[in-house]
């Protein structure tokens, strides 16, 4: 689907979400992917099934992290590259029950999520690192070459990975969400996310699996200049990044984001219309670290006061020429998002030239003034836009700014022919 239908716009209104990255490689705190980065010997890595053992995991209290921050699903590594998986699987004895810790995280988690009515999302890598039937040929993400006792077979290895995926839409109630990763043969099979949907039919699939699924993944910084080039996406779209700049699991020297980076991120993907999916790695034990708490918590401060700008809002970008802004809209309100400090006290929405009732910083309650008026630096269109004063240009440096306008009509910005004839 290119566009949400009904059954699923619990997507595009739930914007926030909780990634969880947890297994084995907590134990080192290191890198998710250590056993590649690091060269660990295969049997090495998986005498770590004896050292498994989160006692402190506690999903209400991860839920009651999320919720506290506004964010809205969450989504769990069931099995990361590593191949090992965190649930009572059939396929593999390669999990979490023969670890001293010996019970079902998937099961704890959805049963968490069902007893609150919070939406569900699953994570399973395609490339595996210990399954002796994948087919490794040294492409990203992929060992060298096979396993030594392994026995490459790419159709018994799809065998494996269906019964997987099954077992994870069967046994757990309701998954709202599934997020594949590392589809490295590119392999196209329709039937896998047909199967999901049949299972799930409240379901959306993300296009990293066997085909192009649901929604659009952009990951961290690397897709970048086309995502800073939009100004909505065209398709249903879930950034993903983590609060740490080195890995997705936990580490434990971990170097991270600034809070104000971060929220600039989240606003921007969000202001274009997508959901952002923020991740944390629980330590050994289960426990979220303290300072990925910490940002999460400060996130969530300033997303309690700037959350009414996203959820239903649509973008709504095309209003202005101001591309130092992102607008969003819901009905006559529209919503300013300075996507980078202000250069002055004042910003500019030409060619909007309606007068708001009402302007409103959201980050503090204050009411600002609004004006429309010819400006010097506007002078060759002959034309009053519409200018809003009084920002605290060198205050709050940690947090995106957002603006409430509320018009009593819809603004005259509203004709594309408006903002056309205003540029040329």
């Amino acid at each position: 689907m290119t566009h949400l239908d009904a059954q699923h716009a619990w997507f595009a209104r739930r914007r926030l979400g909780l990634f969880a990255h947890f297994g084995l490689y907590a134990i080192e705190g290191w890198q998710e992917q250590d056993i590649m980065r690091r060269r660990i010997p295969q049997q090495a890595y998986e005498t770590l099934v004896q050292r498994f053992n989160p006692s402190h995991l506690d999903f209400e209290a991860i839920l009651d992290l999320a919720e506290s921050v506004g964010m809205e699903y969450i989504c769990l590594t069931t099995k990361h590259l590593d191949g090992f998986c965190l649930w009572n699987t059939r396929e593999t004895t390669f999990n979490v029950m023969h670890s001293p810790y010996g019970r079902d995280i998937v099961k704890q988690l959805a049963d968490a999520c069902h007893r609150r009515n919070f939406p569900l999302g699953l994570y399973y890598s395609v490339v595996d690192w210990h399954h002796p039937n994948y087919s490794h040929q040294g492409r990203h993400h992929e060992r060298p070459r096979p396993l030594p006792d392994g026995d490459p077979d790419w159709g018994k290895y799809m065998t494996y990975l269906t019964r997987q995926v099954r077992e994870l839409c069967t046994q757990y109630g309701e998954i709202r969400h599934f997020f594949w990763d590392t589809n490295v043969p590119e392999f196209c099979d329709p039937s896998i996310n047909a199967m999901l949907r049949a299972l799930q039919p409240n379901m959306v699939i993300n296009d990293r699996g066997f085909d192009a699924g649901d929604f659009g993944t952009p990951e961290r910084e690397y897709n970048k200049d086309a995502t800073d080039r939009q100004t909505r996406f065209e398709r249903p779209t879930e950034a993903c990044n983590s609060v740490g700049t080195q890995s997705w699991g936990y580490r434990k020297n971990e170097d991270y984001y600034s809070t104000s980076f971060l929220i600039e991120s989240i606003d921007a993907i969000m202001a274009k219309g997508g959901n952002y999916l923020l991740n944390v790695g629980p330590d050994a034990g289960g426990n979220i670290p303290a300072k990925d708490r910490e940002i999460l918590l400060e996130i969530g401060a300033w997303y309690g006061k700037t959350r009414e700008a996203f959820g239903d809002a649509e973008p709504a970008s095309a209003l202005t020429l101001n591309r130092d802004v992102l607008l969003t809209r819901r009905a006559n309100t529209v919503y300013v998002h300075l996507t980078t400090r202000p250069k002055a006290d004042a910003v500019i929405l030409a060619p909007l030239s309606s007068q708001p009732i009402r302007a409103v910083l959201l980050n503090t309650g204050t009411t600002l003034h609004a004006s429309v008026e010819r400006l010097p630096s506007y002078w060759q269109s002959e034309r009053p836009v519409l200018i809003i004063r009084g920002l605290p240009r060198d205050m709050l440096s940690g947090e995106t700014l957002v603006i409430r306008l509320e018009f009593s009509a819809p603004p005259d910005g509203d004709n594309a022919a408006t903002v056309q004839a205003y540029a040329g």
